[in-house]
């Protein structure tokens, strides 16, 4: 006869290695960690940030400005370490005997693990926060859904703020999947932005941050890559107006003259701007991570390699820019990233 002391007894087994019951079913348990990705000041990084004249887009200042500061918290970390190396195990598994192991350079709080760990101490600004103007560009991922864009830009926010030792920003520019403009000539390009996206899900969006701005948190509102179409519709679904249109015109030619019309208008500020719609996708973030060469060496190859298992998923990219008014100078900017692991 199976009582239920017999069935707990069985439970504790089962729930550390992987698995929970649930009326007469066991199901294996799964683990979240959120992983935040961070650059530092890239104005800082000098050469070492490849930036390529003509071909350049933000993802290749992204992922490399990454790299470098992986690579920095790696050697600054272990070289604190007594044996002045760091701890090798890890690496030597996989055959990158200099990459210290994960734990040394990484910090874990809760389920959040920072990659690489953050000097909250040295975070902050030279000068007055009047002397600045904080601009920040959020960029919602495909890979992640819609529902818990709240949390994205709450976490965003609260990471660039903390980084930069401020309480708001003064711009803040939204860029939704999905949506971008490219073509053969700006008509065309046009044309074709006007069925991108999801209109009702990025006017939900906006009703978040338009909250957020009642509320002091963000100064100016702006989207990016809204031609003359969408731009129209999204206005009548929205409260408060954007400031700022971004356009990304590489791909195309000019800036379509009805968007231009459109914007002057309604008071909205038309900018150029060479981001990329698709800054981090899922093989570039686990290249970024994974076992190889570029690797940092936080997620696991496979089953049989250390580091984190299981599906990656990137969730949402932050850029942030510090400018100095008076001196007309970007004093401060980076990135930051956020990703969820989950493993059974």
């Amino acid at each position: 006869m199976i009582t239920l002391t017999s069935l707990l007894s069985v439970f504790r087994r089962l729930w550390g290695t992987g698995w929970y019951f649930i009326l007469g079913i066991f199901y294996p348990t799964t683990t979240m960690t959120r992983i935040i990705l961070s650059t530092g000041n890239i104005i800082l990084g000098g050469p070492s940030i490849i930036r390529k004249s003509g071909t350049y887009r933000s993802n290749l200042e992204f992922t490399n400005s990454l790299r470098t500061n992986f690579l920095a918290a790696q050697q600054d970390y272990a070289a604190a370490l007594p044996n002045g190396n760091g701890d090798t195990s890890h690496s030597q598994q996989n055959g990158h005997s200099s990459r210290p192991a994960p734990e040394v350079w990484t910090e874990r709080e809760g389920s959040t693990l920072y990659v690489p760990r953050i000097d909250w101490a040295s975070a902050g600004l030279q000068e007055d926060r009047a002397q600045y103007e904080i601009t920040v560009k959020l960029f919602f991922l495909p890979t992640a859904p819609p529902e818990k864009r709240i949390d994205y830009i709450k976490e965003a926010l609260r990471l660039v703020t903390k980084e930069l030792g401020i309480s708001d920003v003064d711009l803040l520019i939204v860029s939704f999947p999905g949506v971008f403009f490219e073509g053969d000539c700006e008509y065309e390009a046009d044309r074709k932005n006007a069925t991108m996206g999801n209109d009702e899900e990025e006017a939900s969006t906006w009703g978040l941050l338009e909250n957020l701005h009642q509320q002091g948190q963000i100064s100016r509102l702006g989207i990016a890559e809204f031609g003359t179409e969408k731009l129209g519709r999204f206005l009548e679904k929205v409260k408060v107006p954007p400031a700022v249109d971004q356009i990304n015109i590489k791909n195309c030619c000019n800036v379509p003259p009805p968007l231009t019309k459109l914007a002057k208008e309604k008071g909205i500020e038309l900018l150029t701007h060479h981001d990329s719609t698709d800054i981090l996708p899922s093989g570039t973030l686990r290249e970024l991570l994974g076992q190889g060469p570029q690797g940092a060496g936080v997620l696991a190859d496979d089953d049989s390699s250390s580091g984190l298992k299981g599906e990656i998923t990137p969730e949402w990219v932050v850029k942030y820019t510090a400018f100095v008014k008076n001196r007309g100078v970007i004093e401060n900017k980076g990135y930051f990233a956020s990703a969820e692991s989950v493993a059974t």
